[in-house]
Order: structure tokens, then sequence, then C-alpha cells
């Protein structure tokens, strides 16, 4: 039985992964949970899987998650706070962490969990994006495993499989192209957050959603790619997939092509980050192709989505770029849901900061150098866009 800690046990990750866990429970068990700030589901969480240690991010909440939960006898260890949520990543004998957290705020405690030897079930490409410099060296120096659960890495890491040393020669990554991939240009200045969160074909958290719809999801990914897999960017390509069947390819150095395929359903990923290198029997609805009929595939329109090239750049920038690049989305994403700027603001926000980043790019970054770096990318777009004119038009920055 395979012990693991979950963080981010509230999110769309978290639930998903205990499901599997629920589903399979002479397989695996749980030893830590942490959450964000949904005390109700957490306590449930509580009850359910019995973790040793359980935090909750948002301090405040602590008291109502331990007044939830005070007739359990024996009483897990509750911690509050970033400082509990690293607590829990680096605890007890859990063999690999599930990092479902949203965004940067994953990136320490993961460093944490790969610190305590923990393998890595990696569900925030954030991690990567941002703290690749950071991050990479240390899984080579703890020994540990980083093993990629969202649906398009983990599609390249099985395919990879018994593929020899330098027999990589491209990575195909496929993108549903989001809730707008039909729209016109022309209609996406009337965009609106609902609209923006219809995703045709994934369930995920609201954040994922809005970049899944302005394509910044698939140019983070990219950056991702590239460390996880150590292509070259020139050798890692987009292409737009609507059905969302194939999860992504990979191309040999005979020109093979090799693809997994599947249901749009992130229990998959997940499953096969958590039970690798073993294949587990599921009794999940099978692939039928002639259900999903005709696969398609064109190419992005990158006039429509600007948010790639963007993400493109500040990768082969390298340095803190890529960390400023995530947290001006990051800041912008969270003002759009927030209905204080317009959706084409978003890739003017994440632009304008990049630009102003370019003369104070860290070549070699320190982990102090990466969150520094974010934090400012976050004030710079607050700064960009507190002025604005309208909810949906930018001031002119310079």
């Amino acid at each position: 039985m395979k012990a693991i800690t979950l963080l981010g046990s509230t999110g769309s990750i978290g639930t998903q992964t205990l499901d599997i866990v629920t589903q399979y429970p002479d397989q695996f068990r749980i030893v830590g949970l942490a959450a964000g700030n949904n005390v109700e589901m957490l306590a449930a969480q509580i009850r359910q899987f019995r973790p040793s240690i359980a935090a909750i991010a948002t301090e405040d909440k602590l008291p109502a998650l331990q007044a939830a939960i005070q007739d359990l006898d024996p009483q897990p260890i509750l911690l509050a706070g970033t400082a509990g949520v690293i607590e829990v990543a680096r605890y007890g004998d859990a063999e690999t962490v599930v990092t479902g957290i949203v965004g940067c705020a994953g990136l320490l405690p993961t460093i944490a969990a790969i610190e305590a030897g923990k393998d890595i079930a990696l569900a925030n490409k954030e991690t990567l994006i941002a703290g690749g410099p950071v991050v990479l060296p240390l899984v080579e120096k703890h020994g540990v495993k980083l093993l990629p659960a969202d649906s398009e890495h983990s599609a390249i890491f099985q395919c990879l499989q018994g593929v020899p040393k330098g027999g990589l020669r491209k990575i195909l990554l496929t993108a549903s192209g989001g809730a707008f991939r039909d729209w016109p240009v022309e209609k996406l200045p009337e965009v609106t957050v609902a609209d923006a969160l219809k995703h045709p074909n994934w369930s995920m958290g609201r954040k994922i959603t809005v970049d899944s719809a302005t394509l910044m999801n698939k140019g983070l990914e990219v950056i991702e790619a590239h460390f996880l897999f150590g292509l070259d960017y020139k050798d890692i390509e987009i292409v737009i997939h609507p059905q969302s069947i194939i999860h992504s390819l990979i191309e040999l150095q005979d020109t093979s092509v090799l693809a997994q395929l599947g249901w749009p359903d992130m229990r998959l990923p997940l499953l096969y980050a958590l039970s690798w290198p073993d294949r587990i029997y599921t009794d999940w609805e099978r692939l039928d192709l002639v259900k999903a009929g005709s696969l398609t595939f064109r190419e992005p329109d990158h006039h429509k989505y600007p948010c790639m090239q963007l993400a493109y750049a500040a990768g082969q920038t390298g340095g803190s770029m890529p960390a400023v690049l995530n947290a001006a989305n990051e800041q912008a994403v969270a003002l759009f849901l927030a209905e204080k700027i317009g959706f084409l603001d978003i890739p003017r926000c994440i632009e304008s900061v990049c630009d102003r980043h370019q003369n104070n790019n860290c070549a070699n970054p320190s982990l102090d150098d990466i969150l520094a770096a974010d934090q400012w990318a976050r004030q710079e777009v607050l700064t960009a866009t507190k002025n604005l004119a309208t909810q949906s038009q930018m001031i002119s920055l310079h």
C-alpha cells in the first residue's frame, strides 16, 4: 500500500485523487491533507481518510476546522498557513506527494517534499515554470522521482516508456482550444467571466479554465515540457485538437509518432503518476474509437491566442522570466475573475510586465530570486491595472 500526501485536497485535482484512493483502498492510504480555505470539505475529508496531519492555508480558518473535527479520536495534527502546508508536505512516511495546489503557492511545499525525500506527482505546473532552475537540481540531489500528473505531460511520459536515450525528436502538445476555439477574434472583447469558464471538454478549476481559454495553459505547458523532458523550445509544438482524445504525442528520430489516447478524465494521469511503473486495472469507461468518431487537428491562431507566444518568448529568455510570466498571468487572471479587467487585458498585462523585466532578468536565479520576481510581477500587474479607464480597456502602459 502506497502512502501519499495530498496538497490542494479540496480542489479539482485533490478531489479526483481522493476518488482514486476511495476506489483503491488496498493500493493507497492518505498520510497528510492540505487545503486552501474550505473548512467543511477538508473536515469531511479528514473524517473519511483519517490522515495523521492536515493543514488549512487560511490561518483564521483553523479554529473552525478544529471545532469541525473535535469529536474525532485520534485527532490528527492540525496546522495552518503556508508554514503548516509546508510541514504537511514534508511530514511522515508518505512516499509520494500529489501537488494539486493552484499557482506558485505550490512551489515552497513541493521543494519541502523533495528535500524530505518524497516522490512528486506533479499536478502543479507552476512549480517547474517558475522554479525549474531550482527544483530540478534538488530532484537530482535528493534522488526523488518527478512524475507528471496532468494529462498532456503524463501522455508524453507514457509514450516515452521504452524509448532509448536520444530517441526523442519532437513533442506535440494537444490543446482543446478552450472556451473560445470557435469564436471569431472580433467577439473576444465581449467575453464575460461566465463565458470563459465554459470549457467544452474538461472539468477544472476556475484559474486553469481561464488559462485554457487564453491558451496560456498550453504556453505554460511548453515551458514545463522543456524542463521535464529536456527538449529545446523549437522542438515543442502546440496543435489544436478539439476532441481532447489524443492527450499529446511524441515524434521519434525516425519520424515515428506515438500518442496516448483516452476520454478526457484527469483520474487517468493521476492514477498513472501514483502507480508508476505499474498499471492498475480500472472499471472506468474504455475508449471506443467508433464512439469518439473523427479526430481533427488545426494550427493554433496566434492572433487569437497571444499568450502562447508570450510563453515561448519567456521560456526562451529563461532565468527569472518564466517566473515573472507565470506570476503576471496568475494576477491578471485573478483580476479578470474578479471582473476588474477584461479578457483581452490578460495578455496585455503579461506582455507589459515581461517587457519591464527584460533589463532585470536574472540568468541563474536562486529560490530567493524567483520568489522576489514572483512578488514583483504581481505588484506590477496591480499597479498597471489600478488606473483602468473602464473594466475592459487598459490605459497605455509605459
